[in-house]
């Protein structure tokens, strides 16, 4: 089979396209031909050797929709032939893979194999993180950082379609702020013209927001807590500015506010049964044409290079896919 593999740690160049033997299965695993398969951030931190579970070389790649074409004896719920979308443990970006059947979910019909591909990630994160983690409630106001993104305007749309009331996104690029506001944000600023806590806690006349969604870190982590309401919850969930951000316990207590770490690897690593329920509700907002998804660009498999570099050039907005049949 040909796949995507990352021969050492460093630029996108270190990725060749090769022959590789189709993945043997275990019996709690099925195997999958790959149609299609998303390119996520965090595939460029583990390209550069910045995710210490991976060892080059390497199969990047986090999720893959596809259609099953072998099932594992102790496999129950799958059958071969059927459309599917999963978290395979060593990679996606290549023609099979293998993945376990706790992390395969079968995908209806109504659903097409590019919307398939672009949901995973994005989608499951985003209900995790507001419906299990800050447990959102009706009427809240939600902050999204870098909502221009896949998972900003995944994270804008279900915030709306779990009860909030008002939903503000920040942006780095002003020219990016349409795509958030397309996806539903109520109100979008851009962080590098303005200070956004400002303009938030003006936005919410003193009140600030009861949910911030941080990909981003740093200063970032830091200027939300100054617009985070008393019993807000911040999410903190990644570090696309690969710096550290700080905050004092006395700016919890008193306040009632809490700081959150999410990372759906960990969860898909240690509570993988924790996403049934997920992909369900998930799978039945896509179906009903209630969570959409933006597929900014699209690459063939061979191309992943290409894909690499937009994404690090952050021109991309919305998904970007790998076409792979």
């Amino acid at each position: 089979m040909k796949a995507i593999v990352v021969t050492e740690f460093g630029n996108p160049d270190v990725m060749k396209y090769v022959d590789l033997e189709i993945p043997r299965i275990t019996p709690t695993q099925v195997l999958i031909q790959v149609a299609k398969t998303s390119v996520n951030y965090a595939d460029i931190k583990a390209r550069y050797g910045n995710k210490g579970s991976w060892n080059s070389p390497f199969v990047p790649g986090l999720d893959a929709a596809g259609v099953i074409v072998e099932i594992g004896a102790e496999v129950l719920n799958l059958k071969v032939g059927q459309r599917v979308i999963a978290f395979p443990p060593k990679g996606s970006y290549a023609e099979y893979v293998a993945a376990e059947e706790i992390l395969t979910y079968a995908i209806p019909d109504s659903i097409d194999f590019d919307t398939a591909a672009a949901c995973p990630i994005v989608s499951f994160l985003s209900y995790k993180m507001l419906h299990d983690i800050t447990r959102i409630e009706e009427g809240e106001t939600v902050l999204v950082h870098s909502a221009a993104g896949g998972v900003g305007t995944t994270a804008i749309q279900m915030a709306k379609l779990l009860g909030a009331g008002i939903v503000i996104g920040t942006v780095g690029d002003a020219r990016k702020a349409a795509i958030a506001s397309e996806a539903g944000a109520d109100y979008v600023i851009s962080y590098l013209n303005n200070n956004f806590a400002d303009r938030v806690n003006e936005l919410t006349k003193g009140k600030g927001v009861n949910i911030v969604l941080d990909s981003v870190a740093g200063s970032i982590t830091e200027q939300s807590l100054l617009c985070l309401a008393p019993f807000g919850r911040l999410v903190q969930f990644g570090n696309s500015s690969e710096k550290s951000g700080a905050f004092k316990t006395s700016d919890l207590h008193a306040s009632c506010r809490s700081v959150l770490g999410f990372s759906l690897g960990t969860t898909r690593k240690h509570k993988p049964e924790s996403l049934q329920k997920t992909a369900k509700q998930v799978l039945q907002y896509i179906s009903e044409g209630k969570l959409k998804f933006e597929i900014g660009h699209r690459f063939p498999l061979e191309e992943a290079v290409m894909a690499h570099k937009l994404i690090e050039s952050r021109q991309s907005t919305g998904k970007i896919l790998l076409d792979v049949i």
